[in-house]
């Protein structure tokens, strides 16, 4: 056979080989040395691939790792050779520290042309080495030189290694090189649709099974049931497959011992009936170790996944004393940067309390458990009570982040971007609002492919609002082009502050201010309009003039295909409406 017809025929074999063991979603970048595999692409949408095009490697990476976090299944990215694969790099790294599975899939030169100073040749096989889990070769001579079930079996490796078989989810790198001819041509085409339209139809994905790792004994020792403990909820990383599993193990948990739950805004458990938990924990905590009460200390604490991001609920945890234990969703790496030494398990809190014996569940809480899960309750609904009244009627950050999770609507899924609308949602939002899925990226905690991460969830799960902040979502603007694509409704919520609002909250400003160019060297305001960048992709948009519009506004963003809302702050104003309502707050708190 020809080269550039076998070329195709490897890249058909390939990519079935990925759908036949899960793989649904191809995002592919323009290429010549890919276009075999484009072309793949193409002949199997036909046959169930759903097939996405983008013009930018950075933003197709992040699409696709907003539909890995939503779905829980890796997506697929093409590229060329050359740069194209260095623009995966920041995708691949939050997939990596995020646990999400993401397979990205690059064409190269044979070995011939490499190290000879041949045109786009360059070492692209160790640009994502330190992120991913598995690196992938295709045969060095070409991958039309491996033989179909040698191809097949590098596909349905590749799949494993993102899924986790043996160690977390995360970022596999397929390194495929294509010799020439590349490019086949008509007949050659429709030569390769007659035989897949002929052949009978593919028999249904294997999909995996739990992938929570599994432990064949209790490890010890383990928490004491009857003496009072805490219950810590961090960023959930889990697969929705497993959610309601986690959720059913925690309510278990709470009945046997009565332990409060610390929830982070992240851990997607705020809003659950079944569950009596605390948010306030950011603003509870920020007191005087010695105004602290000693009655909400615990004996043990109870870790799940990586910790929330308040330094000081960090602080307080590393200060206890006590036993600690981590179970992380099928993530086996340390997650203790508080150098705790506590026992980790990878097996999720449902696979971990079911090697327990099912006579540790059946007591009811002992008395000193439920003493401190009351002491808990009583500092949060006093909390709560007061923020409710002490946060502004107007557009201040604080008071947003309360007011969209009582506006949006139940059940629509919400993406929060990095730096401060995920410190203001996990400290100043309301515990009583609807549930919602919440998604934040805080794998690696960038601003890298914001917008383009979030049209990847709203694709995944037909629907979704993104809070952002100016630059996070100017330095993904591309991520606008989605909308030609989108099934899934898109709702940005852009909270202007006119630049990076998280410096005002560091102590970074000098007095007298004229020592240090602040505006420039750190908040980097930015001369645009954001409405008007977006109205030139095509997005609708509007000004919130007031929070008393947000209501109505989102009312009518959530209608459009894809729209823009922007309400402009004061960033000065509002770190110092921070620093004060933590002043007040411990003040009041410290009231029995």
């Amino acid at each position: 056979m020809a080269l550039a017809p076998r070329n195709l025929e490897a890249a058909l074999v390939l990519l079935a080989a990925l759908m036949r063991h899960g793989l649904s979603q191809v995002v592919l970048c323009p290429g010549s040395r890919s276009a075999a595999l484009a072309q793949a692409a193409g002949l199997l949408e036909a046959q169930g691939l759903s097939l996405y095009t983008c013009v930018d490697e950075r933003s197709a990476a992040f699409f696709a790792l907003g539909l890995g976090r939503a779905s829980g299944q890796a997506a697929a990215v093409i590229t060329t050779s050359g740069t194209a694969v260095a623009n995966l790099l920041p995708a691949a790294v939050e997939a990596d520290y995020g646990a999400i599975p993401l397979l990205l899939i690059s064409a190269d030169r044979p070995d011939q042309l490499k190290g000879c100073g041949a045109n786009q040749s360059v070492n692209q096989e160790c640009f994502l080495a330190a992120s991913v889990r598995w690196l992938g070769q295709g045969d060095g001579a070409g991958l039309a030189a491996m033989a179909d079930g040698a191809i097949a079996e590098l596909a349905h490796a590749a799949l494993l290694a993102a899924r986790g078989s043996s160690q977390a989810p995360g970022p596999v790198h397929l390194n495929l090189p294509f010799a020439e001819p590349l490019h086949a041509d008509g007949p050659a085409l429709l030569q390769a649709r007659a035989a897949l339209e002929a052949a009978p139809p593919p028999p249904p994905a294997a999909m995996p099974a739990s992938l929570a790792s599994p432990a064949s004994a209790c490890p010890g020792p383990l928490p004491d049931l009857d003496r009072p403990g805490l219950v810590v909820a961090g960023p959930w990383r889990g697969f929705p497959q497993h959610w309601q599993s986690q959720v059913e193990a925690l309510g278990r948990w709470q009945r046997r011992t009565g332990w409060p739950l610390l929830a982070d805004g992240l851990s997607g458990l705020r809003g659950q009936a079944q569950l009596e938990l605390v948010a306030g924990y950011d603003l509870l905590l920020d007191c005087p170790d010695h105004c602290l009460d000693p009655g909400l200390r615990p004996a043990q604490v109870l870790r799940l996944g990586p910790l929330p991001a308040s330094r000081r609920l960090q602080r307080w945890l590393a200060e206890l004393g006590g036993p600690q234990w981590l179970v992380s969703e099928a993530d086996p790496r340390c997650l203790d940067p508080l150098g705790s030494g506590c026992q980790q398990s990878p097996a999720g809190l449902a696979g971990w309390m079911a090697l327990w014996p099912d006579a540790c569940w059946q007591a009811r809480p002992d008395p000193a458990c439920l003493e401190l899960a009351a002491a808990w309750r009583r500092r949060e609904g006093a909390l709560q009570s007061w923020l409710s009244g002490a946060l502004p009627a107007a557009a201040a950050e604080p008071a947003l982040a309360r007011l969209l999770g009582q506006v949006l609507p139940a059940g629509v899924p919400l993406v929060i971007a990095n730096s401060s609308p995920v410190r203001d949602w996990e400290s100043f939002g309301d515990p009583a609002a609807p549930w919602r899925p919440v998604y934040s990226f805080r794998g690696a905690s960038g601003i890298d492919g914001t917008l383009s991460s979030a049209c990847g969830v709203a694709e995944a799960l037909g629907q979704a609002v993104l809070l952002s902040g100016d630059l996070a979502l100017l330095h993904d603007s591309h991520g606008w082009l989605w909308q030609r694509q989108l099934q899934g409704r898109l709702t940005v919520i852009l909270i202007n502050n006119g630049g990076g609002g998280i410096f005002e909250q560091l102590p970074i400003r000098t007095m007298p201010e004229a020592a240090l160019d602040f505006e420039r060297l750190f908040a980097m305001p930015q001369p645009l309009d954001p409405l008007a960048l977006a109205a030139a992709y095509g997005v609708p948009g509007r000004r919130v003039a007031a929070a008393g519009d947000l209501a109505r506004e989102l009312a009518w963003a959530l209608q459009q295909p894809m729209a823009l809302l922007e309400l402009v702050t004061d960033r000065r104003a509002d770190a110092n409406l921070r620093q004060a309502l933590r002043r007040m707050a411990s003040t009041a708190m410290l009231q029995p």
